[in-house]
């Protein structure tokens, strides 16, 4: 099934990832899976564009333009050279949901519970808010 998802940081106007479509399995029955189907649909695109690079990068004006209003330039390379471990991104990701890092809401409505039913539907709109930590001194 396919569903929109969109990725927000608290403070910032602007989505850090724009509407996009996913292609979620029909097995996508509760918050715990869906957390972990978006993880692999993430760590297969990282892989995809590892694959993708390009031997020599150059950007066009126009690239540089389309860049340059979402806000970062850029040739798109991957400088991690290892290959993540899929169970691992997955436990990590259910972990900063427990440790309330991020919340998700499926058609405005906030999901809470991992292992509750949840009805997703074909073009549902799934949104993921980031928490930002704060950080300083007390004086």
């Amino acid at each position: 099934m396919n569903v929109w998802i969109t990725v927000k940081s608290l403070g910032k106007r602007k989505p850090a990832l724009a509407k996009q479509a996913a292609e979620l399995p029909e097995t996508t029955h509760t918050l715990r899976q869906l957390i972990e189907n978006m993880v692999a649909l993430q760590v297969k695109a990282l892989q995809d564009k590892k694959q993708q690079a390009e031997l020599l990068a150059y950007l066009m004006p126009d690239d540089i333009e389309a860049q340059g209003a979402a806000g970062k330039v850029g040739f798109g390379a991957v400088y991690n050279e290892g290959a993540p471990d899929l169970n691992s991104a997955m436990e990590t990701a259910i972990t900063a949901y427990e440790d309330g890092l991020y919340k998700v809401f499926l058609n405005d409505e906030e999901l809470q519970e991992l292992d509750n039913s949840v009805v997703i539907q074909d073009g549902d709109n799934v949104v993921f808010i980031r928490f930002t930590m704060l950080a300083g001194r007390l004086w």
